[in-house]
């Protein structure tokens, strides 16, 4: 889901938005009040337009290009791409509002196709070159930060989970990494299905940290059975990146660097999962260290598991889920 929102003090650029991208069910239109901007920022969004016509500079107390600095010292928002539609066609008063890292400025009134395709082009970018994996195609630590902090801020009822595979890198040893690769995507593939399956499915979020790591972010209570789905299909498409004899052998064979053959289990997948409360966590490096902590917990297990931290403070212990080990 898209995100643009737009700082302006009526409803005539949003309905004209709305319009443009009626058709477009994954763009959504939000507007807020000059004096509200924190709003848009806290929500982290795709886009930003400014209608400098409209600000009240008498209320606001600064002009465009001040606001946009403002908008600028937020750090989640640093690569939000920002349009300003201004009748001002100065070109002292344009360049200084471009010297705020704006990436466009559009004369008004503003041509309805022009202002489309010029949204159009940005998301498209934004799509290719923000910090996402170039394997899964799933973004990366800036954006799972973001959702993170975003979630946590907002006061949302959601769950951390931290997946990464078991003995993945005796597999590589073996079959390649171009075979560790086919691996990962389906992995991806697998834990952003079941993520995404569910009716509410569109507000979650599946990032990639790099390697054999992945988070997903489950708003609701219904991550114990996401993490019993994911398990269940890795678990049984599992067997078609091994050979016959592995499989039956139950186990991989790796020659260490003394020349010694290590017997290895197969690849199975762990998942630790924190359940996120505002009264809990303060920030996200803390949910990230109960994380690890739960994921580790979860790593001591044999075969494909999920543990659960319930924990409502640090005084509590971990609670492991029952059936936390899925059979074909």
């Amino acid at each position: 889901m898209k995100y643009i929102y737009i700082i302006d003090d009526n409803d005539e650029l949003k309905n004209k938005l709305d319009y443009l991208f009626k058709d477009e069910k994954e763009t959504k239109i939000k507007k807020v009040l000059p004096n509200k901007y924190e709003s848009a920022l806290k929500n982290i969004p795709d886009i930003l337009i400014i209608n400098e016509d409209i600000i009240d500079s008498d209320n606001m107390k600064e002009n465009v290009s001040t606001y946009c600095q403002k908008l600028r010292s937020d750090e989640d928002n640093l690569i939000t791409p920002i349009i300003v539609l201004s009748s001002n066609l100065d070109t002292d008063h344009i360049i200084d509002v471009l010297k705020n890292e704006v990436e466009l400025y559009l004369k008004q009134p503003v041509d309805e196709q022009i202002l489309y395709y010029s949204i159009r082009n940005l998301l498209r970018l934004l799509d290719s070159n923000r910090m996402v994996s170039p394997l899964t195609g799933l973004p990366g630590n800036v954006k799972i930060q973001a959702e993170m902090k975003k979630r946590l801020l907002n006061g949302n009822i959601y769950a951390m989970l931290y997946i990464d595979l078991d003995n993945f890198k005796a597999y590589n040893d073996i079959y390649g990494f171009s075979n560790g690769d086919e691996i990962i995507k389906f992995t991806a593939n697998t834990i952003s299905t079941h993520v995404f399956k569910e009716d509410d499915g569109e507000s979650n979020f599946v990032g990639h940290i790099g390697g054999d790591d992945f988070i997903a972010i489950v708003e609701g209570d219904n991550y114990e059975k996401i993490c019993q789905d994911i398990i269940a299909e890795f678990e049984t498409k599992l067997p078609k990146f091994f050979n016959k004899e592995d499989i039956e052998r139950g186990y991989l064979e790796v020659e260490n660097r003394k020349g010694i053959m290590e017997e290895y289990p197969l690849t199975s997948i762990s998942i630790g999962v924190v359940e996120v409360t505002k009264e809990r966590f303060k920030n996200t490096l803390e949910i990230g260290e109960a994380g690890a902590n739960v994921k580790h917990l979860a790593k001591t297990i044999y075969g494909s598991t999920y543990v659960i931290d319930r924990r409502k403070n640090r005084d509590e212990c971990f609670e492991r889920a029952e059936n936390k080990k899925i059979k074909n």
